[in-house]
């Protein structure tokens, strides 16, 4: 005998597109789902597309997600177009609530340190999103971040060595690094990969994995993309 599993229950604070087509979804999917949306018209609206799921008020505000059951939802999704709102929202929601998942809309990526920081479970950029799949195809975005590594503030990179670098023909141990940077993979033109030692030479065209400090990408991509100085005489 199979015994189905029960829908969650998850709040969705934010009726604009984003909640109300996350609200449909899940709803779909036989979740139990409720919106909180401060704007009564379109509280009013997402009512009248998909019934009796949505509540009118601020979801940053404590007694509203009391009213709203926050204390026994699964999961609550914060997606309003403002960043410090949905900062907000999640925090309440684990911190008086102690709802176990929190997501996060974020709309200025700038922000999703501070949202890792304050213990958001799952942050969402379409802006990072969208960078990180187009970032290979523009010339002067070369380094493409691969992961986030917890709350250290590090990250993973990755980035094609072009024929101008300052760095093609140079051996590691030549190479200046910026601080807690360091390269853990080379993979040559033709595929091969390489754990890199101090002697190991970078070519124009290698694929180079390194680790490093989110606040210092700038200057990893300085160190190994940019072209040497021109001389003067």
């Amino acid at each position: 005998m199979t015994v189905s599993r029960a829908g969650m229950y998850i709040i969705v604070v934010g009726g604009g597109k984003v909640g109300f087509h996350l609200a449909k979804e899940l709803v779909e999917a036989s979740h139990e789902v409720l919106v909180i949306e401060q704007d009564p018209e379109k509280a009013a609206e997402i009512q009248e597309e998909l019934g009796d799921i949505v509540m009118s008020g601020d979801g940053c505000e404590a007694t509203v997600l009391d009213k709203a059951g926050t204390s026994r939802a699964d999961m609550l999704l914060a997606v309003t177009g403002d960043d410090e709102d949905n900062l907000v929202a999640c925090q309440v929601a684990k911190e008086r609530f102690n709802v176990a998942r929190t997501v996060a809309r974020i709309n200025n990526p700038k922000n999703e340190e501070i949202f890792r920081v304050l213990n958001v479970d799952i942050t969402v950029s379409a802006t990072s999103a969208i960078m990180a799949h187009i970032e290979p195809e523009l010339p002067t975005h070369r380094l493409t971040t691969l992961t986030k590594l917890g709350g250290a503030g590090l990250e993973i990179v990755e980035l094609r060595i072009p024929d101008d670098s300052r760095v093609a023909g140079k051996r590691i141990r030549e190479v200046l690094l910026p601080y807690q940077s360091m390269i853990l993979l080379v993979v040559s033109e033709d595929g091969l990969p390489k754990v890199p030692s101090a002697d190991t030479m970078v070519s124009p065209g290698d694929v180079v994995v390194a680790v490093t400090l989110q606040e210092s990408e700038n200057a990893l991509r300085e160190a190994l993309l940019l072209p040497p100085p021109a001389r003067s005489f």
